[in-house]
């Protein structure tokens, strides 16, 4: 099974076709910091307009492998609504689109099944305040049950409910899930949680570990909120200066 070759840009508008580029890009970002899992995990993108379409990964190809035009667009009821040769993993659907029912202001979500998200998850006291990227997480985490393999309706509602307005979410026993206004928002806080995640394994296997004290705790949410107000976040510096490196290392996710 491959990418299709054929460009489908005069199909979409020039708006989908930019969001398409962003989220191929994203995929492949993931597969380069080995965050993917073989064909598994997702990314989606929510595009404007009223009608609740999204952009997902077509089931079957390696994260590397995905292109602008092999991106799959359904509806709510996880309908394709271009021609495509792949179909959607119904998991992801689940998932993805609880979300993006639920929040207006998430353009894209992002879930991945890493070694240290996983094993954290799977921790008893979640995610610890012993770095400075953890305190940046905690500003805005959740955390969600494990119920199984994500493909039943019913859990939806939860979904939403244990997300509600944060950005972070650590699945128990399952990984993480990342959203954002943006694609490189969503992107940047991943590589934020997935860092936290990494340390704190490293560092609870070299013995005792110390946390960060409260009162710098409580500076950290300040220190985010004066960071946003100045630079957004720096969310698209770093997504293009990614794309950059992308572009040297895996092109090709424009087609």
């Amino acid at each position: 099974m491959n990418a299709p070759q054929a460009s489908i840009r005069s199909q979409v508008s020039e708006l989908e076709w930019q969001l398409r580029v962003e989220l191929a890009a994203a995929y492949r970002l993931v597969a380069l910091h080995g965050w993917d899992d073989l064909i598994f995990t997702h990314i989606s993108a929510r595009l404007p307009g009223p009608e609740h379409h999204f952009l997902i990964n077509p089931y079957g190809l390696m994260f590397e492998e995905i292109t602008a035009s092999s991106l799959v667009k359904v509806d709510m009821a996880c309908r394709p609504l271009l021609p495509t040769p792949f179909s959607v993993n119904p998991a992801g659907f689940v998932i993805h689109s609880a979300i993006h029912a639920a929040r207006e202001d998430v353009v894209c979500v992002l879930h991945t099944h890493t070694r240290a998200g996983v094993a954290v998850s799977a921790q008893t006291h979640g995610l610890l305040p012993i770095s400075q990227q953890a305190t940046v997480v905690l500003t805005s985490l959740a955390y969600h049950d494990y119920e199984g393999i994500a493909v039943l309706d019913d859990e939806k509602p939860r979904l939403q409910a244990d997300l509600g307005h944060r950005r972070y979410l650590i699945l128990r026993n399952h990984g993480l899930l990342t959203v954002g206004a943006s694609i490189g928002e969503a992107f940047l806080h991943m590589y934020t949680l997935e860092s936290a995640c990494q340390i704190q394994i490293g560092a609870l296997a070299g013995g005792s570990v110390q946390p960060v004290a409260p009162q710098v705790q409580g500076t950290v949410a300040h220190a985010l909120s004066v960071q946003r107000q100045a630079l957004g976040g720096g969310y698209a510096m770093v997504f293009d200066a990614l794309r950059r490196k992308l572009d040297r290392r895996n092109p090709g996710y424009d087609q």
